[in-house]
């Protein structure tokens, strides 16, 4: 078990949590929290949003029980965690750019400091959160409240382009890039038992066959995968 250094709400129902302890992962890779002995089951995969020496931290929205229970956390309290766990982005070729819709904006602060010389476009619903914070380490920052993040995203304009959010803004962003010559990657977000590839709950649809997010992802270039079975259309 490790120790919660802080818990913070920065916006509705979206929290920031820093964990003490030395942590590695690379940008995209996620851990599986657990702050309950029984209920619910399963872990929660949540993607890294930052590591520093001494501490790493998660980036996540109340949307369940689980991540409800996780709200109620504060400092000092013990929480479990295992990890790191997936493929992460592919390191950079050429010019970057990350889109993140709402809270699939996570992992792209750890991204962008690792690759400070990409373009950050952010998308929100209603209220943005960590802009400045997100300033400080991306060459440029897009920021877009209450539209679609897709209308300020030129994919030609790059040569690689990760994505992260609801899967029909992931399908928008692989569209629209279509007819350019940028590869587009999206990381998904799935429901995960054991987050090493035994159990199959994480399974994605993709066109040459059903791949598991927990070890072939969570990120996929995006023409690998089958959105509009993903989406259930």
């Amino acid at each position: 078990m490790s120790i919660i250094i802080s818990n913070e709400e920065i916006a509705k129902d979206i929290y920031l949590m820093t964990i003490e302890g030395e942590y590695q992962g690379k940008m995209g890779q996620f851990y599986m929290l657990r702050s309950w002995n029984r209920y619910p089951v399963l872990s929660r995969p949540i993607s890294i949003h930052n590591i520093d020496n001494g501490s790493i931290q998660f980036l996540y929205k109340v949307f369940g029980e689980g991540t409800r229970m996780f709200a109620e956390l504060k400092s000092g309290d013990s929480i479990g965690l295992e990890g790191p766990f997936g493929n992460g982005f592919p390191e950079p070729e050429g010019k970057v750019a990350m889109v993140g819709g709402g809270i699939g904006i996570a992992p792209f602060y750890f991204a962008a400091k690792h690759i400070p010389e990409a373009d950050v476009y952010l998308g929100f619903g209603q209220e943005a959160y960590l802009v400045d914070e997100f300033k400080q380490v991306a060459r440029q920052v897009v920021t877009n409240v209450g539209r679609s993040i897709i209308e300020d995203i030129e994919p030609d304009q790059y040569d690689m382009v990760y994505v992260c959010g609801p899967h029909g803004m992931m399908h928008a962003v692989a569209d629209k890039a279509k007819h350019s010559s940028a590869k587009v990657y999206v990381s998904l977000e799935k429901r995960m038992a054991c987050g090493i590839g035994a159990c199959l709950v994480c399974s994605v649809i993709c066109h040459e066959g059903n791949k598991r997010a927990c070890v072939d992802g969570p990120v996929f270039l995006a023409e690998e995968v089958n959105f509009d079975a993903e989406n259930g259309l």
